[in-house]
């Protein structure tokens, strides 16, 4: 499903998104917005990650299993 939906861009968004449509970079002024919008959910979300992350640390029930495959294991066979 989606929306239509009105807002208001500053005349050289408006201009970049004319030049990339016209220029076949994208099919609609929609399809880079949706790009971008997609795009700043992807950053938001990784910062969001990179958050926990940073609090909790990065250990998790594997650690030790790939600590000790990594100095027992011969891969070289």
């Amino acid at each position: 499903m989606s929306f239509q939906i009105a807002v208001r861009l500053p005349d050289e968004m408006v201009t970049y998104l004319d030049r990339a449509v016209a220029a076949g970079e994208v099919p609609s002024r929609a399809a880079l917005v949706a790009v971008a919008i997609e795009r700043e959910m992807r950053h938001r979300a990784a910062v969001r990650d990179a958050a926990i992350l940073a609090e909790h640390g990065a250990g998790d029930d594997l650690d030790d299993l790939v600590t000790w495959s990594a100095s027992s294991l011969d891969l070289d066979r």
